[in-house]
């Protein structure tokens, strides 16, 4: 029985707690362990060696057709791998391989891609990579050993993305092992770690050689030549980039590609505006649309395109972790260093209010970063393993983190004045007082500035109504709405006081929560610690899970981390969908009887969807 079947079948018979007791028994055997063809980070693979396909994909499904999608915004890069310039997203997980390629059916394993095979040391301080004889770039040079220590060292160096870099630093060598190996020595034993480095992207050094600074330059002037099924065949700046089905695709039958890629071309469009992108969605000008707001969904989706049967409305429930979105506080700036200023500004957020005016009611609110999983924080105290890792900070560990902490909830009217009582009574205790309408502290009147990409009307009139509520409270905010390129400098370099952001998280969190919220983010530019986190906790629950032995202490680690993160009051929190919410070509289609447990994910569209004409 596969993962996903242990976590469906819990979800629908036992219940929350019996899912994580599910979770483990699949994943009871301590220790990543390879068995050539993939690895696991506990346990073995679901899948034997010899498998045919993966299980989540119709390993039947035809080739053919176009696949558009859109998206708000612009570009000027087609190189994801870099901080300067936008890039296409989805370049990154449709233009490039990687030595292992990820199965989204089981919560952190991995099997061969441009890698043959895998082997881990004993001590897990090594792993060892055998390139496929037959791994091709799209030009039709073979992949070798040089070119996949080319690219790892050229993503560790300065201007590649931070993500990248952490575990750069944790690795002391890498060698070519015979004709076709590579092999990667770390300083420390680190399963998760070792296996990251086979998601590494894998690219071509010698299109590089002659001016290897190239490689770090925004601009549209090369087109990077990769191993993946798909290829840039064309684009126009700002408009468009389009990819188009690689006929000599060295790695087509391949067991893990089977009932993947398989539209032949694949456009992203680009658009100045929600609402264009909608229009063009309802022209039939693109083939699908994610929406992520439920009054839109229940009131927007009844065009004729929808009553006919041409559009489909599919709706993907998914078991991943919610994450966090919202408005993220600056703790390297005032008066966001206070927790109970932080505490004052989340009390004033009248989430059902705004969940009512936006959604018509009914989200369910984001309560932790690991909410929806079995990763997440449990209700009530730290009890058991959780209390065991938290004591030896429980005099510095801010309230709440011990004895639980929960999101306040109103009675939905919008004057929110319990809300705004309590916030002014924190303010008073922090040092603050209103004189003449304006709150005022040690450092005189408080003023700050929420920043915005341009372009999403929700996050606008969230924020909207959240800046009144404000102003009750004697604060003035300057609302700055930027373009993309301005956005991403920004956020990169921690130059805001509050803004709008969204962590994804998974079921097999590891060494990425360092980039999250480790301590080297307080000061070095490009990390996702955007609220400047520097709180030693996070850094010891980050280690014991790294370095935790059992599936038991390895959620406990988690669990704990999830509740340091959520008393730090770091974001107010919006809502979170339980499902996917996908509106699409009736000629679509999708596995619908094996979905992943990560539901609608990276992976899942267009990678395993088809064309039926």
């Amino acid at each position: 029985m596969t993962v996903n079947r242990f976590l469906t079948l819990a979800t629908d018979r036992l219940g929350r707690a019996a899912l994580l007791g599910a979770m483990m028994a699949a994943l009871a055997a301590p220790g990543a362990r390879a068995d050539s063809h993939g690895v696991a980070l506990y346990g073995e693979p679901a899948l034997p060696p010899g498998y045919t396909h993966l299980p989540h994909v119709n390993p039947d499904a035809p080739k053919g057709g176009t696949f558009s999608d859109g998206q708000v915004g612009s570009f000027d890069s087609l190189n994801p791998h870099i901080l300067q310039g936008r890039t296409p997203w989805q370049l990154r997980f449709l233009a490039y391989e990687s030595l292992l390629g990820r199965s989204y059916d089981e919560p952190f394993t991995l099997y061969g891609l441009l890698a043959e095979s895998v082997e881990l040391s004993d001590d897990h301080t090594q792993v060892t990579f055998q390139i496929h004889p037959e791994a091709r770039f799209s030009d039709g040079t073979p992949v070798t050993p040089e070119d996949v220590i080319w690219s790892f060292n050229i993503l560790g160096q300065e201007g590649a993305h931070g993500r990248y870099r952490t575990a750069f630093s944790k690795v002391t060598g890498i060698e070519q092992v015979g004709e076709r190996g590579v092999r990667f020595t770390v300083d420390a034993p680190d399963r998760e770690l070792l296996m990251i480095l086979g998601l590494r992207p894998v690219m071509k050094k010698a299109q590089w050689a002659e001016d290897e600074s190239a490689f770090f330059r925004s601009g549209l002037d090369t087109i990077p030549v990769t191993t993946a099924p798909y290829v840039i065949s064309g684009f126009d700046p700002g408009r468009y980039v389009e990819l188009s089905r690689d006929e000599d695709y060295w790695g087509a039958d391949l067991p893990f590609m089977r009932g993947q890629a398989n539209i032949d071309t694949i456009r992203m469009e680009f658009f100045g505006d929600a609402t264009a992108h909608f229009e063009a969605f309802k022209a039939g000008e693109l083939s699908t649309m994610r929406e992520t707001n439920a009054a839109s969904w229940a009131r927007n989706y009844d065009f004729p395109a929808v009553q006919s049967g041409e559009v489909v409305l599919s709706e993907i429930p998914h078991q991943r972790p919610t994450g966090m979105t919202g408005l993220v506080m600056n703790t390297r700036r005032e008066p966001f260093g206070d927790w109970r200023v932080r505490e004052a500004l989340i009390q004033a957020f009248n989430f059902e209010y705004i969940d009512g005016v936006i959604n018509g009611g009914g989200q369910p609110r984001i309560t932790s970063y690991y909410d929806n999983s079995p990763l997440g924080m449990q209700d009530g105290p730290a009890e058991g393993r959780v209390a065991e890792l938290l004591a030896p900070f429980e005099g510095d560990l801010l309230p709440g983190t011990l004895e639980g902490y929960d999101f306040p909830e109103t009675d939905g009217r919008a004057a929110n004045r319990g809300g705004i009582r309590t916030a002014t009574a924190l303010l008073e205790e922090a040092g603050y007082t209103v004189e003449g309408g304006v709150l005022t502290g040690p450092d005189g009147p408080v003023r700050f500035e929420i920043l915005l990409q341009s372009g999403s009307s929700e996050v606008d009139s969230i924020v909207d109504i959240y800046t009144e509520a404000l102003k009750r409270l004697g604060i003035a905010v300057d609302v700055a709405r930027i373009d993309d390129a301005q956005y991403k400098e920004r956020i990169t370099n921690y130059d805001f006081d509050m803004t709008w952001y969204s962590w994804g998280l998974s079921l097999s969190p590891g060494n990425e929560q360092l980039a999250y919220w480790g301590p080297d983010g307080v000061e070095t530019p490009g990390t996702r610690n955007l609220m400047g986190a520097g709180d030693p906790a996070l850094a010891a629950m980050i280690d014991a899970m790294l370095t935790a032995g059992t599936q038991e202490d390895y959620v406990a680690a988690i669990r704990a981390l999830d509740r340091v993160l959520t008393a730090g009051r770091y974001v107010i929190p919006i809502w979170h969908n339980p499902v996917s919410w996908i509106a699409h070509d009736a000629s679509l289609k999708y596995p619908a009887d094996r979905l992943p447990i990560y539901g609608d994910w990276i992976g899942f569209q267009p990678d395993v969807w088809w064309i039926e004409e």
